[in-house]
């Protein structure tokens, strides 16, 4: 009885193994996805409003030119959205999409004021209530990484490549 119930348990993590290496990177693929595609067809949309914040951006960012950063920002997102959306070069893209956030974070989302940890602490929500709110763009660099260290997952455009050349695990 133990054993048959063991045995059934390890089939059950069997199985979740290998539905998970379909459905778990493909999740975060769309949800990330969506959030960046979203992100950039707003900038397409609108107006650039980086010249406002140019000075907070970490070197070298802070270099580049406000129109080519825009567009460089812009373009990253509704690329890199469409790339992730399919698995194709999910790594490359992600990679791009985690740097994009981490100057997004330190120029936009970062509380431009703080004395304690209790102070950055009310940083760490959605919306911005005076103290940054670094919360979400966060958990997106947490999603991501992920599908930077582990790749695309089995439902992707990087799989299909890597099996019809056989190339990667």
């Amino acid at each position: 009885m133990k054993e048959s119930v063991l045995r059934m348990f390890d089939r059950g993590i069997v199985l979740l193994n290998a539905v998970g290496r379909w459905v778990g990177p493909l999740t975060l693929r769309l949800l990330l996805a969506w959030e960046f595609f979203e992100s950039g067809l707003e900038k397409a949309m609108g107006d650039n409003w980086f010249a406002d914040i140019m000075e907070r951006f970490p070197f070298p960012f802070n270099i580049i030119p406000t129109d080519v950063s825009w567009q460089i920002a812009t373009w990253s997102e509704l690329l890199g959205g469409i790339a992730l959306a399919i698995g194709l070069g999910t790594r490359m893209f992600g990679v791009s999409l985690f740097v994009l956030t981490v100057v997004a974070i330190a120029s936009v989302h970062w509380p431009e004021q703080w004395m304690s940890l209790s102070d950055l602490a009310m940083g760490y929500v959605i919306s911005d209530n005076g103290y940054g709110n670094f919360k979400l763009p966060l958990i997106y660099l947490a999603m991501l990484v992920p599908l930077i260290l582990s790749g695309p997952g089995k439902l992707s455009v990087d799989a299909l490549i890597a099996r019809r050349f056989k190339v990667g695990a």
